[in-house]
């Protein structure tokens, strides 16, 4: 574990109605990810008398990037962004495997992850233990697949997941709540993730974040990263063959994690829990 990582002080700036804009500080420095609304951004670099250094974007949604061309009209500084994705003010496009180095914030160069399925040419951003996962991967969740198939997503999120137990998963949307309700009525038996929603709910009646979360914790509670599970298989199954307003029963075909991946998520479009 990169010991700069692990002291590196990363703030959650509140944006919109759930967003995260997530801020590393290093000093007078800063780099933000994801400002989709520049006035918190400034509101804060004002407040904490900070410098921006660069901007990491990992998709293009407006609630990811509309804050950047007001943020750069005051520092000219990088702008990190996936090269498959036409996103204005992008000036380092990236794709798998290339690098950004932040030496004032990071040890070891980000690392550029493609992760598509919310988006067609989502990245994330792991550096030692610390993950900028966009909406990609979301505590006790996942995105949902605007541009790309189940099968891109749920690949995307199996690498996420294969990653060090100790990484720190910085999503971008305050949607922990809501996914553990769906997470219980899919996988109620699991006791790490009864104990989990009691934590998150008591975080929350702080009006503090539920977030970072770590690999380790969605590997044990997240349903989208454990569809190979027989518990996840069963409930996916079940749910497939009586779905809501059906007078017929039908069997489905659910041979790998993949299809089961694919109900889930769809079930979860049309969770109202």
């Amino acid at each position: 574990m990169s010991t700069k990582n692990s002291m590196l002080e990363i703030v959650p700036i509140p944006a919109f109605a759930d967003n995260y804009i997530w801020a590393m500080l290093s000093d007078d420095h800063c780099v933000v990810v994801d400002p989709g609304d520049a006035a918190p951004v400034f509101a804060f670099l004002a407040g904490r008398n900070l410098t921006l250094d660069a901007i990491l974007l990992t998709h293009h949604h407006a609630d990811h990037v509309g804050g950047v061309a007001a943020l750069t009209a005051r520092w000219p500084v990088p702008v990190y962004g996936p090269a498959a994705e036409n996103i204005e003010g992008v000036t380092h496009a990236l794709r798998e495997s290339d690098q950004v180095a932040l030496p004032y914030f990071v040890d070891e160069p980000f690392r550029v992850m493609e992760v598509p399925g919310h988006t067609s040419g989502h990245i994330a951003y792991v550096s030692g233990d610390v993950l900028f996962c966009g909406d990609t991967l979301f505590a006790a969740g996942c995105g949902r697949l605007f541009e790309g198939t189940a099968l891109q997503l749920h690949t995307s999120l199996m690498r996420l997941a294969a990653l060090p137990v100790t990484t720190r998963v910085f999503c971008t949307h305050e949607y922990t709540l809501s996914n553990l309700r769906f997470a219980l009525a899919v996988d109620g038996d699991n006791s790490a993730l009864v104990e989990r929603s009691f934590v998150e709910q008591e975080r929350r009646s702080r009006n503090a974040p539920t977030l970072p979360s770590s690999i380790a914790i969605e590997r044990a509670t997240n349903p989208f990263l454990r569809c190979a599970e027989a518990a996840l298989l069963e409930s996916a199954r079940r749910h497939a063959e009586s779905p809501p307003g059906s007078t017929t029963l039908r069997s489905p075909e659910l041979s790998n994690p993949t299809d089961v991946f694919a109900v889930l998520r769809q079930w979860k479009n049309d969770y109202r829990g």
